[in-house]
């Protein structure tokens, strides 16, 4: 029997009839097609899809559709405004912090998190909130720049370069 859902998802109310075993990732990416949300080990261990929940990173796999109802979620999809990359997806492209791009869409949403509780963090903490994200093409040294270079812009208030689709997807 289906459950029905609201859900506000990257600034917008979605309303939705769900199965009550059906996962938020799954939820995202087949019934709102925000695919830019990954399916890597729907065990929790990779962390390619973590969105946040009410502004904490959560590995959407362990979530279901409806522990999210009345919940606020962001995906990567909402990070980009107005045509500009969020700081986090410019220092990524800027300071090569992707490669094949699985994991990219959970190291933002992770990172992004990580720089709303934390403006200014430290390499040891970057590194400590990347340690659920998991990618097999970097040695992360690069993703731990990338996450310092945009918490620089957050700071500074730095612009972004304009963009004509959404870094990460």
């Amino acid at each position: 029997m289906e459950q029905n859902i609201r859900v506000t998802v990257n600034g917008e109310e979605q309303q939705s009839a769900v199965e009550p075993r059906t996962l938020l990732v799954h939820y995202l990416r087949d019934v709102l097609n925000l695919t830019g949300t990954h399916v890597g080990c729907d065990t929790g261990q990779c962390g390619a899809c973590t969105v946040l929940l009410n502004g904490q990173p959560v590995k959407s796999c362990m979530v279901l559709a409806v522990q999210a109802d009345g919940a606020q979620v962001q995906t990567v999809e909402g990070l980009a405004r107005n045509g500009e990359y969020h700081p986090i997806q410019a220092a990524f492209w800027e300071k090569h912090g992707l490669q094949c791009g699985f994991c990219t869409p959970g190291m933002m949403m992770a990172a992004v998190g990580l720089l709303q509780r934390n403006p200014n963090p430290t390499d040891a903490e970057i590194r400590e909130q990347l340690e659920g994200n998991l990618c097999r093409c970097t040695g992360y040294q690069n993703i731990v720049a990338a996450v310092r270079s945009a918490a620089d812009a957050m700071r500074t208030g730095a612009a972004q370069p304009a963009t004509a689709g959404t870094a990460g997807e």
